[in-house]
């Protein structure tokens, strides 16, 4: 299995459009510490030639640009090699970029029936796309696995509820919310190797615990390195806004460090987290533990 970062930035990207901290105004001045990151999503093959997205983020031109093994396929005038979508909420940096997809060929969406419900009715994703693309529509059970494409082995799905969040637009309650918010486990089952990709998780809580102790790589939120960072542009924790902090009780860092996985990896970066600059004591603090500061462009394989 291929395994390619095309976004590890949280919504807004790096640097963010309207902000002034210290980050996006670093990498707003091209400094060599504070990279530039579009928002998140990555891109899982097992072939190398058909891809499928975990999350489509409104940057999802800029970074098929970058990644030309998601653009036409060699030797066709256009075409694409995105096979699916896999959604893991509904939040709109992670489903925008759907729209921007409407000009290719048909593929197909996965995502839990709670998502599927919200982008008909409170963002009409799906009935836009109806007129464009038209792409497939799967439901994905939070009980049992599924296959990832039609043709050869493929690549297994599983997914599992990490949290209840509910987007802002959503009018409803959150503890009713199942499949609001979920993590996968994505199975080469050629190769053995096992991703567990979880961008958005409110805690460190069953089934992620026992997901991750299984995988060869996790790619988990990373969102906020403190609590308390977000009260500095707004009036909610990371906790309350859905994000384990990286770092303080019940954190993830120290998680991390302990598990088996060959590959750690934060993704959904907020631009106001300081591990963002490599000069700074928490990015040498995460990467001493073995848990890498995913960047765009990141490749693995498993």
């Amino acid at each position: 299995m291929r395994i390619r970062i095309l976004g590890s930035a949280a919504g807004g990207g790096v640097p963010q459009w309207n902000c002034r901290c210290r980050n996006c105004e670093a990498a707003r001045a091209g400094s060599p510490h504070v990279r530039p990151r579009t928002q998140s999503s990555i891109a899982v093959s097992a072939d190398g030639n058909s891809w499928f997205l975990l999350n489509v983020s409104p940057d999802i031109r800029q970074q098929t640009l970058d990644f030309s093994p998601l653009g036409p396929p060699p030797g066709n005038e256009r075409g694409q090699s995105i096979a699916g979508c896999v959604l893991t909420d509904a939040e709109l940096d992670h489903t925008a970029g759907l729209l921007l997809l409407r000009e290719g060929l048909t593929f197909s969406v996965y995502c839990t029936s709670r998502v599927r419900r919200w982008l008909n009715r409170f963002l009409p994703i799906e009935p836009l796309l109806a007129n464009f693309a038209n792409p497939h529509w799967f439901e994905i059970p939070l009980t049992e696995s599924s296959r990832l494409g039609a043709a050869g082995p493929g690549l297994i799905l599983r997914a599992f509820e990490v949290e209840r969040h509910v987007p802002r637009f959503v009018d409803e309650e959150s503890s009713m919310a199942s499949g609001a918010v979920i993590g996968v486990s994505i199975l080469d089952p050629v190769t053995g190797g096992k991703l567990v990709y979880a961008p958005c998780v409110g805690s460190l809580s069953e089934p992620l615990l026992s997901m991750a102790m299984e995988a060869d790589a996790v790619f988990i939120d990373g969102t906020f390195w403190s609590n308390d960072e977000p009260l500095q542009f707004g009036r909610r924790t990371a906790l309350q806004m859905g994000h384990v902090p990286v770092s303080g009780p019940g954190s993830s860092l120290d998680w991390m460090a302990g598990l088996p996985a060959r590959q750690r990896v934060y993704v959904h970066i907020n631009n106001t987290n300081p591990m963002l600059d490599e000069r700074g004591p928490q990015h040498s603090l995460a990467m001493s533990k073995g848990v890498r500061v995913g960047q765009d462009g990141d490749m693995f394989e498993l």
